[in-house]
C-alpha cells in the first residue's frame, strides 16, 4: 500500500526501508534492503538513497531502487570491512554512483535530474541509561554507530531516525512525515516511546515502520496507529509490509 498525501507518497517495503515521493521531484529510499525485503524489486527510480548504519548496508538493495545518477549518502561509520556479512565495498559502489559520506551533524545539498533534496544528519543512537540498555549500560546502537536523517524532498521534511530510542532532540525538528520506528526488542524506540515523540513533534502524518520483521521486532502496528491517532495525529498504517 501507498500511503498519498497532499502530493507526497510514502510506501513502507519492509524492515528499514520506505521509498519517499513528492509529486514533483527526486524519489529517495530509507536503508533499502536486508532480509529479502526487496527480493525481485528492481524499481531503480530512487535518485537518493540514505543509509543510516552497518546493520542497514545492503549494496544490492541499493542497487535494486538507485538510479543510475542516483547520489548515495551513507553514515562515515558505515565499514564493510567490519560487517559479518559478505559486502560489496563502498568504494566499488562510488564507481557507479556519487557517494557522500556524512558525520551525525551533517547537511548535503543533492542536485538530482528530477530537482533538488536536502539531507541533515542527525545523531541517533540507544542512550545507555536508556530503555534499551542493559545492566551495565551496553546498547545495540551506541552514540557513534549511526546516524537518522531529515530529508527535504519537494516542500516536505521526512523524518528516518535509524535505529534509534525517541530521544528528545528529534522533538526539535521540523518534520512533515515521521517515519516512526516502532520495534522495540531492546533495540529501537518502541510503540509507546514512539508515539509520545510523535505527539511532541507534531507532524503532519506519521508512518511506522521498521517492526514485525522477524521476531525480536514484534509489535502492535494497530495499537501504535490508535495511539497516534487518539493524539490527533494523522497515521498511516501498512500491514501489508510489516508482514513480508
Amino acid at each position: 500500500m501507498t500511503v498519498h498525501y497532499d502530493g507526497f507518497a510514502a510506501e513502507w517495503l519492509g524492515y528499514a526501508t520506505a521509498r519517499l515521493a513528492p509529486e514533483d521531484g527526486p524519489v529517495a529510499y530509507t536503508d533499502p534492503g536486508r532480509y529479502g525485503v526487496l527480493d525481485d524489486y528492481w524499481a531503480r527510480d530512487g535518485d537518493l538513497v540514505v543509509v543510516t548504519h552497518d546493520h542497514h548496508y545492503d549494496p544490492e538493495g541499493i542497487r535494486s531502487v538507485a538510479t543510475e545518477t542516483a547520489t548515495l549518502v551513507i553514515y562515515e561509520a558505515v565499514e564493510p570491512a567490519e560487517i559479518d556479512r559478505d559486502v560489496e565495498p563502498i568504494d566499488s559502489l562510488a564507481e557507479d554512483y556519487d557517494v557522500i559520506r556524512v558525520d551525525d551533524e551533517s547537511r548535503v545539498d543533492v542536485d538530482t535530474p528530477a530537482g533538488e533534496a536536502t539531507v541533515w544528519s542527525v545523531a541517533a543512537h540507544n542512550d545507555p541509561e536508556g530503555p534499551n540498555a542493559g545492566p551495565d549500560g551496553s546498547v545495540t546502537h551506541p552514540p557513534g554507530l549511526g546516524c537518522g536523517f531529515l530529508l527535504g524532498l519537494g516542500d516536505r521534511t521526512v523524518f528516518w531516525p535509524g535505529d534509534s530510542d525517541a530521544l528528545d532532540a528529534f522533538a526539535e525538528l521540523e518534520v512533515s512525515v515521521f517515519l516512526a520506528n516502532i520495534g522495540g526488542g531492546g533495540i529501537v524506540s518502541d510503540r509507546r516511546a514512539s508515539a509520545e515523540l510523535a505527539e511532541a513533534m507534531d507532524p503532519d502524518l506519521v508512518v511506522p515502520i521498521h517492526y514485525d520483521t522477524f521476531e525480536k521486532l514484534e509489535a502492535d502496528g494497530e495499537a501504535f496507529a490508535g495511539d497516534v491517532a487518539a493524539r490527533s495525529i494523522p497515521v498511516a498504517l501498512d500491514a501489508r509490509s510489516a508482514n513480508q
